[in-house]
């Protein structure tokens, strides 16, 4: 009877690992795979939807975060801008979501969503971030720093009109990012970040 029992255990033990496993596989199918799934999709779409009233491309200079180095590291693409300021912050912030194409770190984390943009007549952007910004976000003064002014240095080189950013996240004003960089305040830009020319 025992000798039964153990034989039974044994043939049983494979079948609860593999089910066990196929079940922790669906876990991660339905809760979490879809949501960054979700998150790219949106930004491809906004993308495309600002490409459709877009001009002739042109050359960008967007400013990703070096962490190691404390700088910001330039870098130029063709982007074909939108007519209106606030679509072309918007394509702005898209590409730094997008990351950089040389290696360069992200400034923003990649389900990051832009909820909305306004540009006031004195040049005052504000952004408006889905909570999805304050996740999974590199801690510490210099990184969140550095995130910050990539956002500021990258809207302002090629959105002449914006002389100030402020950012907010699910409509609210926050205090930092991480508890770091002081977001109750506008930015403005700051050369002292950038990396020196080559």
């Amino acid at each position: 009877m025992k000798k039964r029992v153990l034989i039974q255990i044994l043939i049983l033990l494979p079948v609860v690992a593999v089910s066990l496993l196929y079940l922790r596989r669906l876990v991660q199918r339905f809760f979490f795979e879809p949501q960054h799934a979700e998150s790219e999709m949106r930004t491809k779409l906004t993308q495309a939807a600002l490409q459709v009233e877009a001009g002739a491309p042109e050359t960008v200079t967007l400013y990703f975060p070096s962490f190691s180095a404390g700088r910001l590291a330039p870098e130029t693409r063709q982007i074909a801008l939108a007519k209106e300021n606030v679509d072309r912050i918007r394509q702005v912030l898209l590409a730094l979501i997008e990351g950089s194409h040389q290696g360069s770190d992200a400034p923003l984390p990649p389900a990051t969503t832009i909820r909305g943009v306004f540009l006031t007549s004195k040049g005052t952007a504000y952004l408006d971030f889905s909570k999805d910004l304050l996740q999974n976000f590199p801690s510490g003064i210099e990184s969140e720093t550095l995130s910050v002014y990539s956002i500021v240095s990258s809207i302002t080189v090629n959105v002449p009109a914006v002389k100030k950013v402020r950012v907010l996240v699910q409509g609210q004003e926050v205090e930092s990012l991480d508890g770091h960089a002081d977001l109750s305040q506008a930015y403005v830009p700051d050369s002292t970040w950038l990396a020196p020319a080559q």
